[in-house]
């Protein structure tokens, strides 16, 4: 996701950043900005992992995708961006060919495995609501799960890896000046319109279509309760012989149907969420790659991945945190004498017998 460096030439009071110039406290801004999103995201995915790691209630299929989630959002905060900040404010490279190579193929593998992993998660979701007896099923059995992740870093590494390491060596000479550092595909139009289509156009599109029948699957079950209902109203044995287990059973039936439409609508907020922060930056890189680089201004381009690593501080938000037993492992670790007294208390006894709550949608 790394892209061309911004001209690096100083003026007496700043420095001109792509035809753009920013004073010293505009300067000492952007830092401060740059500094806070790595802390977010660093902190928010530990505590994702740490929660996975102390609290074993956690350690179900439908989880391992949280963490492999938080685990390449952590890297990028904890290794990409610290490292192209100086990058961004000297507009020089001072750090040798062998540590760019490294991370561009660190970069690129951590953005995509992101991608992928939403992909994961949405999917998952989708098999929680579409095909729950058989999803509950599967659950203890693990190694699928592992099997996923582990597909999802091959795929991410295949991806842009080779290119990124052997484009030289097949091209013949490097395009990329010492004191830069850039994918040597950067004006490629051809490769990265392919590699955009797997990374972000695919992935967009089977969010979508996620979320979509989700949707669907809810409004006929939405129907179903509806009919239920209508149906024991007017039925006179129900009225003479009682009416226990048929409204125990609606009752679950809308307990499911709620559940599922929490799930709906945090899918919703994935789809939108994904699209706004990598469609602008892969539709810009084709674009300024066709032009080369000639019709797209450096400064705005430069702020579409910056919206792209934005994506790995809201992740541990917008998925863990919105998940019930997440939840309750990050209580134990940031409040755990709170939530102790908490837990204790008689009206709260269910919660202990919820701990092994997963992704089904009446606990999302």
């Amino acid at each position: 996701v790394l892209n061309l460096p911004p001209d690096g030439r100083y003026g007496s009071g700043g420095r001109n950043v792509g035809g753009v110039f920013f004073t010293r406290p505009v300067l000492v801004v952007l830092m401060f900005v740059m500094v806070t999103l790595v802390v977010v995201i660093v902190l928010g995915n530990a505590l994702v992992i740490f929660a996975f790691k102390v609290d074993k209630s956690l350690r179900r299929q439908c989880n391992y995708y949280f963490l492999n989630l938080a685990i390449s959002d952590f890297l990028v905060g904890a290794f990409c961006i610290p490292v192209y900040i100086p990058y961004t404010l000297t507009g020089r490279w001072t750090l040798g060919r062998g540590l760019c190579k490294l991370w561009l193929v660190m970069d690129y593998l951590l953005c995509s495995a992101s991608a992928f992993n939403i992909v994961l998660i949405s999917y998952d979701r989708f098999l929680s609501v579409t095909r729950a007896v058989s999803y509950r099923a599967r659950q203890s059995k693990t190694h699928q799960a592992i099997i996923k992740m582990a597909a999802v870093w091959v795929l991410a590494f295949v991806l842009y890896g080779p290119a990124i390491i052997l484009w030289e060596l097949v091209v013949g000479r490097s395009r990329v000046p010492k004191d830069e550092c850039f994918a040597e595909f950067y004006y490629s139009w051809y490769f990265l319109l392919s590699a955009s289509t797997l990374e972000f156009f695919s992935p967009f599109i089977s969010v979508a279509f996620f979320n979509l029948s989700i949707y669907l699957s809810i409004r006929r079950r939405r129907l179903h309760w509806r009919n239920t209902q209508l149906h024991l109203q007017n039925s006179e044995q129900a009225s003479a012989q009682g009416e226990g287990l048929p409204l125990s059973q609606t009752w679950g039936t809308n307990l499911a149907v709620r559940g599922d439409r929490k799930i709906a609508k945090s899918l919703a907020v994935i789809v939108c969420v994904f699209a706004i922060c990598w469609a602008p930056y892969t539709l810009l890189m084709i674009i300024r790659a066709a032009c080369r680089g000639r019709c797209i201004p450096h400064h705005l381009y430069e702020v579409t991945f910056w919206l792209l690593w934005l994506n790995s501080a809201i992740n541990p938000f917008l998925y863990p945190l919105c998940h019930s037993s997440f939840r309750r492992a990050f209580g134990k670790i940031l409040c755990p004498k709170l939530y102790s007294s908490f837990e204790q208390m008689p009206h709260c006894n269910h919660l202990k017998r919820k701990k092994k709550s997963c992704c089904f949608p009446v606990h999302i």
